[in-house]
């Protein structure tokens, strides 16, 4: 197990930060500079030394095929638009974002359906956060998916590149994220992005970024490092550090970007307040945390759907039964 220290944070419903509230932070060494004990699983070493070196890995194939379509269909349904007729698609967003840079992103607060609990207890998905954590005590977040169709007339949006977390920070934070396409992406069809020689340079480009600077947003104006487009397939995983900088690109092709979020970090069973809360967020269908996760108006998961059925892993990932 490496040597990673819980740290306390806020877990307020409304907490006013980025990111996502229903895992822990931790402290300690950098993941960038984690020296590995336990053998790798998934990623390869020529994986993990990119990951260390830029800040994201992707793992091919990390769920089957068939759970890839049931969570595209699925989030089809809840978004109340069929894949087949274009014209449903230009439906506005059902609630404003309180971080603005998310609105008209094709974000959909769905947090605990079936479909995305399937995805999260798969051993390849598990397997390769054990790689990036080096332990195998893990959590997974509880957090959505994404529908991005078109970004045209009322869904108009044009991306964006911030930080899920505080870069000023003394210690930095430590954490991870994860997307997992759902659909094979091209270029003009938008997608994840990042800034990957920025993180390669992070040290010596914060001693001498301008004081005053805002935390979560570079300034990709005066940054010299390129944005990169991240090229995925259907059922790939992308895991990226949360210092690197990244977000969403504009969907400008005729098809739908569509993508679940999944993350995972140490377990901390100590915390039974917040154990308490996650299994109520599965037991009653409930958003994360935080005041980036607004929720879904309709309340349609606590209507329409069933309690996710959960594996020996699953109970584990969520809390509910102890490593």
């Amino acid at each position: 197990m490496s040597m990673l220290a819980n740290a306390p944070m806020s877990n307020t419903p409304n907490a006013d930060r980025p990111g996502n509230a229903s895992v822990k932070e931790v402290r300690g060494a950098q993941l960038r500079d984690l020296a590995k004990t336990l053998p790798l699983r998934v990623l390869s070493e020529d994986d993990f030394t990119h990951w260390q070196t830029y800040g994201y890995v992707v793992v091919p194939n990390a769920v089957p095929d068939e759970q890839v379509r049931a969570t595209r269909d699925f989030l089809w349904e809840f978004q109340e638009m069929d894949p087949n007729d274009p014209a449903s698609w230009s439906r506005p967003q059902m609630r404003d974002h309180a971080m603005t840079e998310l609105n008209n992103s094709g974000m959909v607060e769905v947090y605990n359906h079936q479909t995305l609990w399937d995805n999260r207890q798969t051993q390849r998905v598990y397997d390769a956060f054990v790689d990036i954590w080096d332990r195998t005590d893990l959590w997974v977040s509880i957090d959505r998916a994404n529908l991005n169709t078109p970004n045209t007339g009322k869904r108009a949006f044009d991306g964006f590149i911030h930080w899920d977390a505080d870069t000023t920070a003394d210690p930095l934070p430590i954490n991870v994220q994860g997307v997992l396409s759902l659909v094979d992406t091209t270029d003009d069809m938008g997608g994840f992005q990042c800034v990957p020689d920025l993180f390669a340079n992070f040290e010596q480009w914060r001693k001498t970024a301008p004081s005053g600077r805002d935390p979560f947003r570079p300034d990709m104006d005066n940054i010299p490092y390129e944005p990169k487009r991240i090229e995925m397939k259907a059922g790939d995983l992308v895991i990226f550090n949360s210092l690197l900088a990244h977000g969403i690109r504009a969907n400008r092709s005729d098809q739908s970007r569509i993508a679940q979020y999944i993350s995972m970090a140490p377990a901390t069973p100590e915390e039974q307040e917040l154990i308490d809360w996650r299994v109520k967020s599965w037991s009653e269908r409930l958003p994360a945390r935080g005041h980036a996760f607004p929720g879904d108006p309709r309340n349609w998961e606590q209507t329409r759907y069933d309690r996710a059925n959960l594996t020996p892993l699953g109970e584990k990932l969520l809390g509910k039964t102890r490593w």
